[in-house]
């Protein structure tokens, strides 16, 4: 059996937590929030993020980095992805040479314009690519919680490490498979959630699923076009980590992102709709990096562009669509000029 150590104690490192304990590894929980690590070994649930899933016996909480880290085996990362950093950060110093690290954050970083694995790169140096493993696909934590069936995929430049996590969290309700892609896959988890908030908004506008359907399919070809740009695969964009990943989170309620988007399409101010979301809705903030990312890569992104100044308040959800829908006529295969 595993040691793993899990830093962030929200619904998805829970909802990850009790895979990998229900084949009896051991877990220490880490989070800044002592008051919330408390009540999870008081109610022995995550009553706050993930309520009605139960955490057995292999699952303990630890109140420090060191607490949650010494002696692991594996230490996954479950921070929000403009907090990654800092988790990285203040954890590194107890994290062992032959630590695998799992990180399952998808965002891009305000102001660096960084993947979470460039992140690590900058943090710990290029060997640890070597033990860096993705985690990630359509995979709701509410859903995992509940052991309905879910398929994920790990990615790693090393794939004996991406092998290493697939043992990890196998089980037969959750199916891992793995890829050698970690920009194509950070890239579609990051980017899939500004396309969800424009599915919410769309949604929230009352258009309907032509719509929807043409922005889900629109927004892909912007992700897959700034990927090719950034060295990932198009292959990897046409998997559970792109189209899987999209789908699941501009169709389901279960998305914060989708139900943000929503409120804003209702009239909301988006700084309101993300008061009721109630979490962290990762999608508000890769906006803006992944609107500055397009301008420096040199890739046109209409929709992205649209929704980012959506989000800001500088552009109206209906002039978002006037201005998508009246755009000059396009080759739709076209990938360099949409």
């Amino acid at each position: 059996m595993s040691r793993i150590g899990v830093i962030g104690a929200g619904s998805w490192g829970t909802a990850l937590a009790t895979v990998v304990a229900g084949k009896g590894h051991d877990i220490r929980i880490f989070d800044v929030d002592e008051k919330h690590l408390r009540s999870m070994e008081e109610h022995r649930e995550n009553v706050d993020y993930l309520p009605g899933v139960p955490l057995n016996d292999h699952i303990q909480m630890a109140y420090t980095n060191e607490d949650a880290i010494k002696d692991a085996d594996v230490v996954l990362f479950s921070a929000p992805a403009q907090h990654f950093r800092s988790a990285l950060t203040s954890a590194k110093d107890f994290i062992g040479e032959d630590v695998t690290i799992i990180n399952v954050a998808k965002g891009i970083e305000k102001g660096t314009h960084k993947r979470m694995s460039e992140i690590a790169v900058e943090i710990m140096g290029d060997d640890v690519l070597d033990r860096y493993v993705v985690l990630s696909g359509p995979s709701h934590a509410e859903e995992v919680g509940r052991r309905l069936p879910t398929t994920v995929a790990t990615a790693s430049r090393n794939h004996e490490a991406a092998l290493r996590i697939q043992d990890l969290f196998m089980t037969d309700r959750f199916r891992v498979y793995t890829l050698d892609d970690v920009v194509g896959v950070e890239l579609g988890g990051a980017l899939k959630n500004i396309i969800a908030l424009g599915a919410g908004i769309s949604d929230g506008m009352g258009f309907g699923d032509n719509a929807k359907a043409a922005l889900m399919t629109r927004g892909l070809a912007e992700i897959t076009r700034l990927g090719l740009k950034l060295g990932a695969r198009p292959e990897t964009f046409a998997g559970l980590t792109g189209t899987g990943d999209l789908i699941v989170t501009c169709t389901s309620m279960h998305s914060r992102n989708r139900r943000c988007g929503i409120m804003m399409g209702e009239g909301l101010p988006p700084e309101e709709a993300i008061a009721k979301v109630g979490m962290v809705v990762e999608g508000m903030f890769t906006a803006e990096a992944a609107y500055e990312l397009a301008k420096i890569a040199g890739v046109e992104m209409p929709i992205t562009d649209a929704i980012y100044k959506v989000t800001k308040g500088t552009l109206k959800a209906a002039d978002a669509v006037e201005s998508l829908m009246g755009r000059e006529k396009r080759h739709e295969l076209d990938r360099t000029d949409d």
